[in-house]
């Protein structure tokens, strides 16, 4: 059974944009229901699909990072093109590191990093963490577990320099962290057991902006966007979205 590959989405209100990133193997979906609440608020909220997600494992594996920031910025330039002057960004996981690359790479009033990984994981539990994906998708295929198993000895066969330059970028983002100086909202998951939670600490301490904050959630996991405490999650993005200095 071929799987429908998700898309992005652009959720058109006033003037104020936000620019929604979704995760490492994730696709959109990660951020939907935040757009839609944040939407119903009167937000424009847009969400690229990265390149090489949402489609088989063996396709994501072709891509890396610079495919995936390409993917974001021509997110960004979406908004622009649409004639949005003023631009927010949320992102989980991933998204939360391209969050914070796009806090020093290009102008936006307000930064969102949702359970992001500045703190390099090894590349065997990155790796781990694929092979789970890779299960799953294939699974959600309903292939068979001969089928499953046979193109899983294929896959572990894949060159993994995907996984190399993914702990470079999270190393690269770290150490570019001083360089933030927009008003930023640090979300973190007490129970995040997919990230080294400290990240959440070295991101707040580290960034060099006045406004700043980090908070903790204490029964969700990793996948907060979609865990037992969205809805606190929406009401606290649209509170400090509400608080930025917007001109329009």
């Amino acid at each position: 059974m071929r799987l429908v590959k998700p898309k992005p989405f652009t959720f058109e209100a006033g003037d104020r944009a936000v620019l929604l990133l979704h995760g490492f193997t994730g696709t959109t979906a990660d951020v939907r229901m935040l757009g839609r609440y944040l939407h119903s608020q009167g937000y424009t909220c847009h969400a690229p699909l990265y390149e090489g997600h949402g489609v088989p494992p063996e396709e994501l594996m072709k891509s890396g990072p610079e495919d995936w920031w390409k993917s974001v910025k021509e997110g960004y330039d979406f908004l622009k093109n649409e004639g949005y002057e003023e631009i927010a960004v949320c992102g989980l996981s991933l998204g939360g590191v391209f969050s914070l690359k796009i806090g020093y790479t290009l102008p936006v009033k307000g930064i969102i990093p949702m359970c992001a990984p500045v703190k390099p994981r090894t590349e065997e539990s990155i790796y781990k963490g694929l092979l789970s994906y890779a299960t799953e998708y294939k699974k959600r295929e309903k292939k068979t577990n001969e089928e499953i198993e046979e193109e899983m000895t294929q896959f572990k066969k894949l060159p993994t320099d995907t996984l190399k330059e993914l702990r470079k970028l999270m190393t690269d983002v770290s150490e570019h962290l001083d360089h933030i100086y927009t008003p930023t909202f640090v979300v973190q998951a007490r129970k995040d057991d997919m990230i080294d939670p400290k990240s959440a600490d070295v991101i707040h301490d580290q960034i060099e902006s006045d406004e700043k904050k980090l908070k903790w959630y204490e029964k969700s996991g990793h996948s907060i966007t979609i865990g037992p405490e969205k809805e606190q999650l929406h009401e606290d993005v649209f509170q400090f979205l509400e608080q930025l200095d917007w001109t329009v």
